[in-house]
């Protein structure tokens, strides 16, 4: 009797691997050498920091830099080297990480929100000076995605109006202005080594600042206050917090630097992938809002798109839901900080500022790191529209 024949029909496809919305590219060297200083004993701040500080500061053009465990205190510290606090304005946009105006609000001054340019999607630098009051002591503005805030027009207005400018470049380290490096020139500058920005530390950041003077404080107010002189000496001059980088971190933060220029030359080509792939979509994308195709300036932190809340019958959740049941990973970076509870009760309402409000409900941030391929990037544009396409009034 002859075996019973045997089916040939293939076996169900496997379903591609999740993407993430982002994921940092760590070698086995930085492994090892993060192994290295766990065995060395010294696992605080230390040679590690040192050696970090020395080529942020080579990256920086020679500018004194300090590190610090998150890319929010550093803005903090900033505000507080500038003798900012009660009384004071801080004018800055209502679309970034509520961290952005926390930190003004840390130190006991008031933020002035200012609406965003709607292509941009950076502060309005045409509505900046109308806000500015005598009250006023700074602007901070957010490079959003990478794409730096016009810096000639920035320091022209802070320079007419005496103002400091603390820079939130958390996003934009490799961005670029007029071929200069962001953090090479200008006043205080902030990045973020956060896990999902260019290069990591794990979590950390850092202050770029102007001269020797400010130097000293950062250092003072990053711990404690405390500044030792001999063995035994130590005095206390401001308050101080516990805001020091590990030599651990710092020792990712080094194996991260040298790669920065890769990553970003990789995160501008899988950019022009996205906005060749969704112009090959027409109509299903149509109303569909692209960022601005800046291939020279901007560190391309982020690939964000605008969704045509008038041309859905869905709202961003439910796309974002739908993308991820086909294995696809997004985020909202970020809803605008004015509406929150915080910000309500200190006055702010909704229609304040309508170009930050529609951009705050429609933008969805889409995968983009160094390790995704082409292949990625026409899967994350023919899943979005497809659900676009199958979703219209």
């Amino acid at each position: 009797m002859s075996a019973p024949a045997r089916s040939e029909s293939a076996a169900p496809a496997s379903s591609p691997p999740f993407l993430p919305l982002t994921r940092p590219t760590i070698d086995d060297e930085t492994i090892a050498g993060v192994a290295e200083v766990l065995r060395s004993g010294w696992l605080t701040s230390g040679p590690k920091v040192k050696e970090l500080e020395a080529k942020l500061s080579e990256y920086c053009g020679g500018r004194p830099v300090r590190v610090f465990n998150s890319g929010t205190c550093t803005m903090e510290i900033a505000l507080r080297i500038a003798g900012i606090g009660p009384g004071h304005e801080v004018i800055t946009t209502p679309l970034s990480w509520v961290a952005t105006s926390n930190v003004i609000l840390a130190v006991g001054a008031r933020p002035v929100f200012v609406d965003i340019d709607p292509v941009t999607r950076n502060i309005d630098l045409d509505r900046v000076e109308a806000a500015i009051t005598p009250a006023t002591r700074a602007i901070l503005p957010v490079d959003l995605a990478g794409l730096p805030v016009d810096r000639d027009r920035l320091h022209a207005i802070a320079g007419r109006h005496r103002l400091r400018v603390i820079e939130d470049a958390a996003q934009s380290l490799g961005s670029t202005w007029g071929g200069r490096r962001i953090g090479s020139f200008g006043d205080f500058v902030s990045f973020s080594f956060h896990p999902n920005k260019n290069i990591t530390t794990i979590e950390g950041g850092c202050l770029v600042l102007n001269d020797e003077r400010e130097e000293k404080l950062a250092e003072q107010y990053r711990l404690q206050g405390v500044v030792r002189t001999g063995f035994d000496g130590m005095e206390v001059e401001v308050a101080g917090g516990k805001f020091n980088l590990t030599d651990v971190a710092a020792r990712v933060g080094l194996g991260q630097l040298p790669r920065l220029a890769g990553f970003n030359a990789r995160r501008r080509e899988l950019a022009r992938d996205y906005f060749e792939l969704f112009a090959a979509q027409g109509a299903a994308v149509a109303g569909l809002q692209l960022p601005p195709a800046d291939f020279t300036n901007t560190n391309w932190h982020m690939f964000q798109v605008l969704l045509p809340e008038d041309r859905l019958t869905v709202k961003r959740a439910d796309v974002m839901a739908k993308l991820q049941a086909a294995g696809i990973g997004t985020g909202v970076h970020y809803p605008v900080i004015h509406r929150f509870a915080l910000y309500r009760r200190l006055g702010w309402k909704d229609g304040d500022f309508p170009h930050a409000e529609y951009a705050g409900r429609n933008i969805l941030t889409v995968p983009l790191f160094p390790a995704m391929t082409r292949a990625d990037v026409a899967r994350v544009v023919e899943q979005l529209a497809a659900i676009l396409q199958a979703h219209r009034p």
